[in-house]
């Protein structure tokens, strides 16, 4: 079956207009100002970035009209919220936008049961994340995250963590108009003449640990376990593992 004969929630994707970089600077700007027509030709002349997001999730299994309308529901966040005096692409900002707001649907219909104290704490986060974003234009620190909710550190990063779904190596990080670079991309495969010494470094910082870290780094790094999992598997909760796995690689860190 040929993408460009899809049909997606009554859509043909066939059918779908794309702005020109110049066209959308205009709506962009007009929209920011409260005219609804340039909002809408803009969601209208987006969808086709939506859609190349959503292809991303097709082998999740889920439906991809429900992961459409999702993705437009993050599209749609990206027009209204963009600072068009950034001097970026808009797509730059929409994509991670539209990802997020599809991570966020998979986590809501995710079988694992969060507590609702710990869910109400990450939705806090991670509204807190995207009001600092705009302000700082950076990725706010987790210090900054918990000062802006009154919050304790390992409160905030546990509450984040508890509602993360386990990221596929071929997930997409980005795509501008051209080749989208997945997470796989970004992983760096070093090598070079200091590399032997590295590894016995690593081994020796290893070796100091205690047979609980040891058997949690394994199942977490050698054999691709989530915390959930490993919690599951050793009989402990998710919390714990994600305390003991920090603070296993805290003190491999020091040492090395």
């Amino acid at each position: 079956m040929h993408i460009n004969k899809v049909e997606i929630c009554g859509v043909n994707t066939s059918k779908l207009v794309v702005l020109k970089e110049k066209e959308k600077e205009v709506l962009l700007k007009r929209a920011a100002k409260g005219d609804k027509a340039a909002r809408e030709a803009l969601i209208s002349g987006n969808l086709k970035l939506v859609l190349s997001v959503v292809q991303k999730f097709a082998t999740r299994g889920e439906n991809l009209d429900d992961l459409f309308q999702v993705g437009c529901i993050g599209l749609i966040k990206s027009i209204d919220n963009f600072d068009t005096t950034l001097g970026v692409r808009f797509s730059t900002y929409a994509v991670p936008m539209i990802i997020g707001e599809i991570r966020r649907y998979l986590r809501d219909n995710n079988p694992i049961r969060v507590s609702r104290s710990m869910r109400d704490m990450a939705y806090k986060a991670m509204q807190a994340k995207e009001r600092l974003l705009r302000e700082y234009s950076r990725e706010p620190t987790i210090q900054e995250l918990s000062d802006a909710l009154g919050a304790a550190r390992e409160e905030v990063v546990l509450a984040l963590e508890a509602i993360v779904s386990p990221l596929s190596l071929h997930d997409p990080v980005y795509a501008d108009g051209g080749d989208t670079i997945y997470i796989l991309d970004q992983i760096k495969d070093p090598v070079g003449d200091e590399d032997w010494l590295d590894e016995i470094s690593f081994k020796e910082a290893v070796e100091g640990l205690t047979d609980r870290e040891k058997r949690i780094l394994h199942l977490r790094f050698m054999r691709g376990r989530t915390q959930m999992e490993v919690a599951e598997e050793i009989g402990i909760s998710q919390a714990q593992v994600s305390r003991v796995e920090k603070g296993a690689l805290a003190r491999i860190k020091k040492q090395l």
